[in-house]
């Protein structure tokens, strides 16, 4: 009673002149639909026919100013959502993932977001209501994930010195002192339980710090964490491209690792929706599926970066300068504290493929693991993987990312076979087998079992 009676006000509020405020403050000041970029062309809209028309031309999604939104962005610049019909496609700039997590909830008829981009497993938590006020269930699609790599921990200056790097083993000792001296080091990420909570734990265990006992974890939102940095809020953190590598550049700090160095072409932020809103518009899902797919394909080619970074960079999105954005998307990194400089653009964040595969595909096997390893530090019983298989049947819609795609006219060689991804391996030598998420459980050492 007290879910639906908060329900009805939030639904209530929302359409009130001061709600109104207060959601701008959440969601931004969203750029106008369709406005495409730099005088670039609106692309030929598609031969839309009865059965590919979109049921509604709106879908209001939301968006962080990390490297994971740019497919979205791109499809709103460059015309793609419009292409496919929606016409209407509206971008929605989040003040933090709390704040999505919230407007998600109310939804966009009440003011809110109809889906967008999330880290992973949000949608899952949404899904079931264990992030959500009152843990109102606000069943959730997964459609498409949006990038690989784009991450990395970055370490305060203070720490120079201190063989804070990839192989943390070198460090443990030094964890250990701050931990017994009282000043624990200070490690954040941008929202708790999900994927870059994930990166800086996975990290810290294989070099042996436990970090739920040697060290003290932080939420900070990623816009946020530049400046905490600077005041001495955190020694580390664990977020999105561009925030990590601006340390650097302001001489703040260093990088300690790349995501794309912990788990080579690792599962990263996704894109869902609703399950109302995709049960009751599934032609406009497709629709908004070919048209992040078609974004994410144009962001994969490198003759586009630096259009990307310059579209990118503008105030309605990440407000940072174009040539701090640029040299991240060719794979250039600075790493610092005595470490080599990265020049690879197979390190750099990828949107559509890799040598592993398909990016945008949504993976059943890439949730097991987001779920398993939610297992592993606590945040859910160990009775979820009893039933991990039926709640990703639910929640993943990879049927629909396949009917997109075929009729987007994707080469088949494109459109993966199979929902598994295969063994996955990282970079201390694990591995996850989806066949098996139980051997990886036992496989490792430092854990937290609920």
């Amino acid at each position: 009673m007290e879910a639906i009676k908060r329900r009805k006000f939030l639904v209530t509020s929302a359409l009130t002149a001061a709600s109104a405020v207060f959601l701008k403050g959440c969601l931004g000041n969203p750029p106008e639909p369709n406005a495409g970029s730099g005088g670039t062309p609106t692309p030929q809209a598609a031969n839309l026919t009865p059965e590919t028309t979109p049921e509604t031309p709106k879908v209001r999604l939301g968006f962080l100013p990390i490297f994971e939104a740019i497919p979205l962005i791109i499809a709103q610049e460059k015309g793609y959502f419009a292409k496919y019909g929606l016409t209407e496609a509206v971008l929605s700039k989040q003040a933090n993932w709390g704040a999505a997590r919230d407007n998600v909830e109310i939804g966009a008829a009440g003011g809110g977001i109809d889906g967008g981009q999330w880290q992973m497993p949000m949608p899952y938590l949404i899904h079931e209501g264990l992030i959500t006020k009152n843990n109102v269930k606000v069943p959730m699609a997964v459609l498409a994930m949006l990038n690989t790599q784009g991450n990395g921990i970055a370490i305060s200056k203070t720490q120079a010195g201190k063989q804070i790097h990839l192989d943390l083993a070198p460090a443990k000792a030094y964890f250990q002192q701050l931990k017994q001296a009282g000043t624990p080091f200070r490690a954040a990420y941008t929202f708790p339980k999900a994927n870059q909570d994930f990166w800086i734990r996975y990290w810290l265990a294989a070099g042996g710090i436990n970090p739920d006992q040697e060290v003290n974890l932080l939420t900070v939102p990623a816009a946020q964490t530049v400046a905490n940095m600077k005041t001495g809020t955190m020694e580390g953190f664990s977020t999105g491209d561009p925030w990590p590598a601006r340390i650097v550049k302001d001489d703040i700090g260093f990088m300690a690792a790349l995501t794309a160095q912990i788990w080579p072409n690792h599962p990263e932020e996704y894109l869902a929706l609703r399950a109302d809103w995709v049960e009751q518009n599934p032609k406009a899902t497709k629709a908004l599926l070919k048209a992040v797919m078609e974004a994410q394909q144009w962001c994969d080619q490198p003759e586009n970066r630096p259009e990307m970074a310059q579209i990118a960079a503008k105030a309605a999105y990440f407000n940072v300068p174009a040539q701090i954005l640029e040299p991240m998307l060719m794979g250039k990194y600075t790493m610092g504290d005595g470490q080599p400089d990265i020049d690879d653009f197979n390190m750099a964040v990828k949107y559509w493929k890799t040598e592993k595969g398909s990016v945008s595909y949504p993976y059943k096997s890439l949730d097991l693991w987001f779920l398993t390893e939610s297992v592993r530090w606590g945040f859910l019983p160990q009775t979820y993987l009893t039933g991990a298989k039926t709640l990703i049947d639910k929640v993943n819609r990879s049927d629909l990312w396949k009917e997109a795609a075929q009729e987007a006219g994707i080469a088949s060689a494109d459109i993966p076979s199979s929902d598994s991804r295969g063994v996955e391996t990282f970079f201390d030598g694990k591995t996850f087998d989806p066949e098996n998420p139980q051997t990886y459980l036992d496989s490792l050492a430092i854990k937290k079992l609920a």
